[in-house]
């Protein structure tokens, strides 16, 4: 008889232990439901459409966008030479260097993007400076 007892022990501090066990990783995934959602609703720069008018530094040669470019990045491919794939490391460099320089001096910010996408494949952008709507 004493040999059940102890048996039945071990299965409930096993059966106690699963329980904590669910318990704890219910808690710990608790805020990945929360923020699921918020994740699906875009909000920022990076959202489909530009909505910020971000371009890319340095300016690149045959960009199609360029039609489309707000002031401040008309005038950063204006006074940088654009590049290309081809184009050598240090003129690349010299070139971001000069684009930073002049997303900055016309009123604008540069940020790294750190999470890249087929609609924002670059490394640095220029969000120019966009008065608010009234």
């Amino acid at each position: 008889m004493p040999e059940r007892a102890g048996r039945r022990s071990g299965v409930r501090a096993r059966l106690i232990g699963t329980v904590r066990w669910m318990a704890w990783c219910m808690v710990i995934s608790l805020p990945g439901w929360a923020a699921a959602p918020a994740q699906a609703a875009c909000s920022g720069c990076l959202c489909p459409g530009n909505p910020c008018k971000l371009c890319p530094l340095p300016p690149l040669k045959d960009s199609p966008d360029a039609a489309q470019e707000v002031g401040a990045c008309v005038r950063i491919r204006e006074s940088v030479t654009p590049v290309s794939k081809e184009t050598e490391p240090d003129a690349h460099y010299a070139s971001l260097n000069n684009a930073m320089r002049e997303c900055v001096k016309n009123g604008g910010d540069v940020f790294m993007n750190s999470r890249r996408n087929p609609e924002f494949p670059y490394k640095h952008y220029c969000k120019p400076y966009l008065p608010l709507k009234p």
